[in-house]
């Protein structure tokens, strides 16, 4: 196998010294910019590129950027916003020649262990916190180990860290009036994880919608799970007076809730309207095909995974905010049917 050039062979090759190279391609002040151009032009006709490990020993950077979920894996495998997201974070990481490092942990004590290790063993250069809990100690936790974070959301806690949010309010208060201008009166929410300040905040504003327009409603928690989605379906289907739509709190619970009325015979959506809240890709492929919220995860994925880098390198990083989430109006909602 062919050796990988170093940075003496961009050096020779330039005619500087070994030193006049590290500021050049550090982008560092102190070199001509026909030296910089020269030195730039051998690196490229050579093939170099930077080695994180040895970057990391000058600069005394990891390359690397921490992701700790604490959820069951399970959950993680059938929800298709993460690895949307991921694949966000990755296009970012690519370009710069970086990584990242996934922790998928089981409970609090765990996941705190992992943050502690990663900053202290100096693995990561700063982490992408998602599922925001209510007064997230993780925020606090980062602070004292010195490292760099984002936020997927805003935290109900003061925080220095830049924070990555999308707007669900006008979009889950669109998707509640759409359910109504078709007739529906009695609509049923299966909320995700009411611990989470996502989870909690979607059902919040389902509550405001169907108090505003005087309806009645339901609320079933579940862990965002398909299947507990698929067992909220079961109790709401089995009860006195079942919903004639469901609002789920993700797409996975949505489409499990899907199979559910189909196994039990009902015709959707003329039996029963149900919507999802993530605006997954597959939602548009099952049948009838899925009405949500357009969220795309991968654009949170690009969007936290450069605010972070840009607080690493420059020190500070400012809030960003993604455009709403758009009600995406298909084929599993349609006019309740007549009694």
């Amino acid at each position: 196998m062919a050796q990988q050039p170093t940075i003496n062979d961009v050096a020779r090759a330039a005619g500087v010294s070994k030193g006049l190279v590290s500021l050049a391609l550090n982008d560092r002040a102190g070199v001509a910019p026909g030296t910089r151009a020269r030195i730039l032009e051998a690196a490229e006709e050579l093939g170099w590129h930077p080695n994180p490990s040895a970057r990391g020993l000058t600069s005394r950077r990891a390359y690397a950027l921490g992701l700790i979920v604490r959820r069951d894996p399970s959950i993680i495998e059938a929800d298709p916003f993460f690895s949307a997201f991921i694949a966000g974070v990755e296009i970012v990481l690519a370009e710069r020649g970086q990584v990242l490092v996934l922790s998928v942990v089981p409970d609090v004590e765990s996941e705190l262990k992992a943050y502690t290790r990663l900053a202290r063993d100096k693995r990561v250069d700063g982490f992408l916190i998602t599922d925001l809990l209510d007064n997230d100690h993780r925020i606090r936790l980062i602070e004292r180990l010195g490292v760099h974070a984002v936020t997927l959301g805003e935290p109900n806690i003061d925080t220095t860290f830049p924070v990555i949010s999308r707007d669900y309010d006008r979009g889950i208060a669109a998707l509640t009036e759409h359910l109504i201008a078709l007739g529906h009166t009695r609509i049923a929410h299966v909320s995700g994880d009411e611990q989470m300040l996502h989870g909690r905040l979607r059902r919040d504003q389902f509550v405001r919608s169907m108090e505003a327009a005087g309806l009645k409603y339901r609320v079933i928690p579940t862990d965002f799970s398909p299947e507990q989605g698929a067992a909220a379906t079961d109790t709401l289907l089995d009860s006195a007076e079942p919903p004639t739509a469901i609002i789920f709190g993700n797409d996975p619970m949505a489409i499990a809730g899907m199979s559910v009325a189909h196994r039990r015979g009902l015709r959707l959506p003329d039996d029963l309207s149900i919507t999802g809240l993530d605006g997954s890709q597959i939602g548009s492929y099952v049948f009838p095909a899925l009405t949500t919220l357009k969220n795309d995860p991968t654009e949170w994925g690009l969007a936290a995974a450069g605010s972070l880098l840009r607080l690493i390198e420059e020190g500070e990083a400012d809030d960003v905010a993604l455009p709403p989430a758009e009600l995406v109006v298909r084929a599993s909602t349609a006019p309740p049917a007549r009694p």
